[in-house]
């Protein structure tokens, strides 16, 4: 599968942001946006109006879940994906319950993260193209 929309990365560390954008690019995303903090990625969800958003849980200034309710309530057909390097119960069942589609762990292996992206963006976004996937 060869992602082809717009992407917005929520972290607020720039080396996060760096390595899931490298990512994110192998997957054939053309146009990634990053924001620091969750009042800013809520801004430039409202700005940019990306397919997809990754978003770290734990961020100064303005969490990721209060971000992620902001975006939901801005969007309901949002797709946000929280990034987490804490996978409480509590966390992740709150965040689905504002709507985000799946979480990952920061501490997961290159490999796994491209399968499970790979997977997610699958399932949302497959548009019936005829070309092949990549396994």
């Amino acid at each position: 599968m060869n992602f082809n929309g717009k992407v917005l990365i929520v972290d607020d560390e720039a080396h996060i942001r760096k390595y899931v954008s490298l990512i994110l690019r192998t997957l054939g995303a053309p146009v990634i946006i990053e924001a620091g903090n969750g009042r800013d990625g809520f801004e430039a969800y409202q700005r940019e109006q990306p397919d997809l958003v990754l978003m770290d849980v734990n961020m100064p200034v303005q969490d990721g879940l209060e971000t992620l309710k902001q975006i939901r309530a801005h969007d309901p057909e949002a797709v946000v994906i929280m990034l987490t390097s804490l996978a409480s119960r509590q966390v992740i069942e709150e965040a689905a319950q504002h709507g985000a589609v799946f979480y990952l762990r920061k501490d997961t292996s290159r490999d796994e993260i491209v399968t499970q992206l790979r997977a997610i963006l699958g399932e949302i976004f497959e548009t019936g193209d005829p070309s092949p996937s990549a396994p």
